[in-house]
């Protein structure tokens, strides 16, 4: 897997990268597959120390101003930024029903699910170099991964007194645990869609998508 061989990493136990790769809807189709719902839970925890860590010995903010920069580099837009930047989002595993519907969520899960399995195979010092090296070129960067993309598409829509409406065009999922798809229109034309586990998550993504289109 080049997501892991760039890095230097090559996991033992190849079981537990294919778990780490398999998503529910994969699962329920394959009975003796497991998903990667257990593997997130870990990797989400060795993702928040390791930059946890790197705040506290790297810079001198006060606890809440740590807090809010860890937030920044370890939310469901950052991590999914970082899988498609090494290739990750190309191999996970969905089922037939899901393929088509691949959204930052599931990638970001997935992130955190290999960094588990990184950890149960390799140890703390690996997981925690796998980590820095993908995250701390963006630090340096000073990269904003929680950009209220909705109020900007407002501002720039305004400026050409175009009317903006939000569309919520499907629905899919259990009472408990829905997914919401959105269109955004621009002067009734359709510049962009999200998916997300709320309406507002899946308004804020449909924005960034016609925000990053549009203001081009």
């Amino acid at each position: 897997m080049m997501f892991l061989e760039k890095f230097q990493i090559f996991l033992k136990d190849k079981q537990l990268l294919e778990t780490a790769l398999t998503h529910s809807s994969y699962a329920n189709e394959h009975p003796k597959v497991k998903n990667y719902e257990r593997l997130e839970f870990l990797g989400d925890a060795v993702l928040e120390l390791v930059m946890s860590e790197y705040f506290y010995l790297n810079s001198a903010y006060k606890e809440g101003e740590m807090t809010k920069h860890r937030a920044n580099y370890v939310c469901e837009n950052a991590l999914a930024t970082y899988a498609k930047k090494i290739g990750l989002d190309k191999e996970i595993r969905l089922g037939e029903g899901q393929k088509h519907n691949l959204n930052n969520t599931i990638i970001a899960d997935v992130f955190e699910a290999v960094i588990g399995a990184i950890y149960l195979d390799q140890g703390f010092e690996v997981s925690k170099k796998y980590i820095l090296d993908i995250i701390v070129p963006y630090v340096k960067d000073d990269w904003n991964f929680n950009i209220d993309y909705k109020t900007r598409l407002q501002e720039y829509v305004q400026t050409d007194k175009k009317s903006l409406e939000y569309e919520v065009v499907k629905e899919y999922g259990e009472a408990h645990n829905k997914t919401f798809e959105v269109v955004v229109k621009i002067d009734e034309i359709i510049y962009g869609r999200g998916i997300g586990k709320s309406k507002r998550e899946a308004e804020q993504k449909a924005a960034q998508d016609a925000y990053l289109k549009s203001a081009k």
